[in-house]
């Protein structure tokens, strides 16, 4: 049974000059999210809990039973207005949601404040590959699953460098594709 690092896309925002994770595709990589996890046989999710990929593969998760761990780069309020409500206010329901059942189980991590944003999404992509591999009954049973169109954004496509981190340490890396 795996455990899962995921990182990937937010959902492209109204004025995006490049489509990446089209709102209109949700429903869809949900689908291919909860078929992934279905045959890594998951048995734990670990990822943060921005719009876009994280929500989508939380909300799969937990459809299917499975335990969920969330990775906050910073405090909750803060995140959320930034990272989840800003492409969309029906995100937050979700987000409400799914920490709302996560807390009670200390299945959310919230870093320390880092001097900038940046830094902060840096090290919480390190801590989700952390937790899933401490998470773990061996380093055979992680999987970094990257929820993304492909292509990289350049030097700071953060869902890029999560892929080849997990990489770095020997884990296989999966794709699902946002379009």
């Amino acid at each position: 049974m795996a455990v899962i690092a995921l990182a990937g896309r937010r959902t492209d925002a109204p004025d995006a000059a490049n489509v990446r994770f089209p709102p209109a595709n949700v429903d869809i990589v949900k689908e291919r999210i909860r078929r992934h996890l279905e045959r890594l046989t998951a048995r734990t999710l670990v990822c943060s809990a921005a719009c876009g990929a994280d929500l989508v593969a939380l909300d799969a998760a937990g459809e299917l039973g499975l335990r969920r761990r969330v990775v906050l780069p910073f405090a909750e309020g803060r995140f959320r207005e930034t990272s989840v409500i800003d492409r969309g206010a029906e995100w937050g329901a979700l987000f409400d949601r799914v920490l709302a059942e996560l807390l009670p189980k200390n299945d959310v991590v919230t870093l320390e404040s880092v001097a900038d944003d940046a830094a902060a999404y840096v090290a919480a992509n390190t801590r989700i590959l952390d937790e899933a591999q401490s998470a773990a009954a061996t380093a055979e049973d992680v999987v970094a699953v990257l929820v993304w169109e492909g292509e990289s954004r350049g030097e700071d496509d953060l869902t890029e460098a999560f892929g080849r981190e997990a990489r770095l340490r020997g884990l296989p890396v999966v794709h699902v594709l946002t379009s």
